[in-house]
């Protein structure tokens, strides 16, 4: 049974939706039905957001993978945190009207090494 993933999917999946309402509030309040118009407010929450479309969902796949196949719960948790903590972390450096470049790249380093180390647990696990 798989107990930890859906912790993460459904913790990342609630930061997806305040990034997401965050760029709705950002193009009802500069009246911009589609792109950023040139608004660097707009472009930076609609790139927060596609962000975390573009990393979470590969790695809580790589996570899902790694539970399946039995890889220890802590483990998971350490992935899942790692995972959680670096998406927070873009999210918030990158989202500031003046950008906190040092949380942007934790961020980062947290995302890559939870879908590196996950990715080397599953290659590990199936052979």
């Amino acid at each position: 049974m798989i107990f930890i993933t859906p912790i993460y999917a459904s913790l990342i999946a609630i930061l997806f939706v305040a990034l997401s309402a965050n760029v709705i509030v950002g193009r009802r309040r500069q009246r911009i039905s589609m792109g950023h118009g040139g608004h660097d407010d707009l472009m930076k929450a609609m790139r927060a957001h596609g962000n975390c479309a573009e990393y979470a969902p590969f790695a809580l796949l790589l996570l899902l993978m790694a539970e399946w196949q039995g890889a220890a719960h802590w483990y998971l948790h350490l992935l899942g945190l790692s995972l959680l903590v670096g998406r927070v972390l873009h999210a918030y450096g990158f989202g500031r009207a003046r950008p906190i470049l040092i949380l942007r790249q934790i961020g980062m380093l947290l995302t890559f090494a939870a879908i590196l180390l996950a990715a080397l647990t599953n290659l590990a696990l199936a052979l």
